[in-house]
Order: C-alpha cells, then sequence, then structure tokens
C-alpha cells in the first residue's frame, strides 16, 4: 500500500473517570497539536451527545474553529456529523463558515447512525434512520451546491468548493454505492460488525465489498477518495503496549455493557481484533497485509478503544508518523 495521506482521529473520551471536560478538550488540542507539527495531513473528529464515556463532542465545528487557529496547516475533518439528529440547513451554514475561516481546510464526514439514546433525546427514537438521513443528505447536498433555499435566496456564505469534501460513512455495501453515485468520499470505520457468516472474517475481508460497491459506483472521471479509519496504538516496548491495549478493551466493554446490552458477551480479545497495536515494526506489517488499505486515500488512525492516557497516546502519534507511516509509503507533504 501507499498512504497518500495520513490523519489522526480523536473521540474526545475520557481516559480516567475524573476527568472533565476542560481537560478531555485540552488534551485532544494537545493532540493536534502533535499531528501539525509531525506532519499529519488531517485530523478528525466525531459528534457524540449525552455520554462522555462514549465521546464528549456534541459540537465539533465549534471545537474544529479553535483547533484550527493554533494549527494553520491541518485539514480537519468530521467523522462524524450524526446528521440524522441535526437541521441540514444549519449544519451547511456552520460548515461553510468554519470553511471560510480555515482557508478550505474542513473536510465533512456525515452519517447515519448513533446511540439510542442521542435518538430518543431529538425524539427521533421510533423514527427511519436511513431514510431521515438520506432526506437531510439531499438538503444540506443541495444548500452547499447553490440551491436556493427560500425566496430564490441560496446559502450564505456560499460553499460551491465544500460540496466536493463531502464524506458518507456506512457499514453496508449499499451505503458505500450511494456515496460512490454522489460522488462523495467513502469513510470505513476501524470496526465492522459481524454476522455469523463473518464472525472469523478479518475486518479488509467484510470492507472489500464496501470498497469495490463503491468504486463501481463513482461516475466516470470522478477521483476515489476512501478514507479507512483503523485503530492504531504503537509504543516502544511491545509487552507494555498489549498490557495498555487489554486495559482500555475491558474499559470499554464495560461501558459498552452499562449503555446498551448489559448483557453482552463479547471479550476482550473481541474488542481488540481489529486493533492493530504493537512496536512500529508490528503495526507497519499489520497494516500492510490490511488489503482494504491498499485501495484507501486516507489512513485515519485512533487509540481508541485502547485509549492508553494521553502521554502515550502522544508518543504513540510521534511513533506512527516518524516508523510507522513511512514503511507505508508515506512522506510528509506528498499530497494536497
Amino acid at each position: 500500500m501507499t498512504t497518500r495521506r495520513l490523519g489522526f482521529f480523536t473521540r474526545l473520551v475520557r481516559s480516567d473517570p475524573d476527568q472533565d471536560a476542560a481537560t478531555v478538550y485540552r488534551h485532544a488540542l494537545e493532540q493536534f497539536d502533535a499531528a501539525e507539527r509531525l506532519g499529519y495531513d488531517t485530523s478528525w473528529v466525531a459528534q457524540h451527545h449525552l455520554d462522555p464515556d462514549e465521546g464528549g463532542l456534541p459540537s465539533p465545528f465549534v471545537f474544529l474553529a479553535h483547533a484550527a487557529a493554533r494549527n494553520p496547516k491541518l485539514r480537519l475533518g468530521t467523522a462524524i456529523v450524526t446528521l440524522a439528529l441535526e437541521d441540514p440547513v444549519r449544519v451547511a451554514e456552520d460548515a461553510a463558515v468554519l470553511d471560510v475561516l480555515t482557508g478550505g481546510r474542513l473536510e465533512l464526514g456525515f452519517g447515519a447512525g448513533g446511540s439510542r439514546h442521542a435518538f430518543d433525546l431529538f425524539e427521533l427514537g421510533s423514527a427511519d434512520r436511513q431514510q431521515v438521513y438520506a432526506d437531510k443528505l439531499a438538503r444540506v447536498t443541495a444548500a452547499l451546491t447553490g440551491t436556493p433555499l427560500v425566496g430564490g435566496r441560496g446559502l450564505n456564505p456560499p460553499a460551491p468548493e465544500l460540496r466536493n469534501r463531502l464524506w458518507q460513512a456506512t457499514f453496508s455495501a449499499s451505503g458505500a454505492r450511494r456515496a460512490g453515485l454522489a460522488g462523495d468520499g467513502l469513510l470505513l470505520s476501524k470496526a465492522q460488525p459481524r454476522d455469523a457468516a463473518t464472525a472469523n472474517s478479518a475486518l479488509w475481508e467484510i470492507q472489500e465489498p464496501l470498497v469495490n460497491a463503491y468504486l463501481a459506483a463513482l461516475p466516470a472521471g470522478a477521483e476515489p477518495r476512501i478514507g479507512a479509519s483503523r485503530g492504531v496504538f504503537v509504543a516502544d516496548d511491545g509487552a507494555a503496549a498489549r498490557t495498555l491495549a487489554e486495559r482500555g478493551a475491558q474499559r470499554f466493554l464495560d461501558q459498552f455493557r452499562r449503555n446498551h446490552d448489559a448483557d453482552f458477551a463479547g471479550s476482550v480479545e473481541e474488542i481488540l481484533r481489529d486493533t492493530y497495536f504493537g512496536t512500529p515494526d508490528e503495526v507497519a506489517a499489520r497494516l500492510s497485509a490490511d488489503t482494504a488499505l491498499r485501495h484507501a486515500t486516507d489512513l485515519i488512525v485512533q487509540v481508541h478503544p485502547v485509549d492508553p492516557g494521553h502521554e502515550a497516546t502522544l508518543r504513540s502519534i510521534e511513533l506512527i508518523a516518524t516508523k510507522v507511516a513511512p514503511q507505508l509509503g508515506w512522506r510528509e507533504g506528498n499530497t494536497q
């Protein structure tokens, strides 16, 4: 594989139950600072509501505006905005303002998913998520392309170039096909739902059909954009990496059972099966074997679900840029 762009993703979760939001945000900003200093091309955040252990960032555009002022080179992305829970015109307006302020550095990722309690919060618990998402995606896309919204007036400020930086996240081949038909980028998750037929499949084996569906659906002449998110934690010592990875996976598993399914019978091993952790050489070897990454234009790394703490995360960000990504063909500044 040859990695064209290297991205860093943070969920803004607490690595310690006593951390407050100010500490979580400060750590995330320091991680963005490190990514810029080390030459990463993009940094991404996700939107989550209510639960600080799932992700403590309900307002991604506010956070990214602050990060952009600190980091003048990084491209900044949402992976994702839960569009079904938002007013699409307000999303388009906020995104347009942020894109102007950053000089065109915004990458705008959307998805239909979200936790049950978030949909209940916005009184959409019984809604058809996919239909609501499709309707709102059409509305925000129309706004960005300059379609008149009311009384002949279009989006202000206008953001026609941002339309070409939309991404769609999906777990399904049908969703990947939808992204391809629209000419949008495809965002692949760091983990993938499994059924009986795919229980023992590698992550990339499940995602290859999505990649194929996306590429087949792209309009003639459209450049593919595939962002593959991967759980990656790199440490100087392999044994220490495993200890931290197992501790983080157990914490994630406990949190999942509290918030989603108390009877969930998953294991630490299952949580970690899609996570690449270890020394730089070990992680580079595993990433090189990931066949879905061979089609990716963007490798987007995140330490979740390991979440080993701030200092260990900073070291992982450094080792990925200096030791791992160069083995995958990435060089600082090798693409725009």
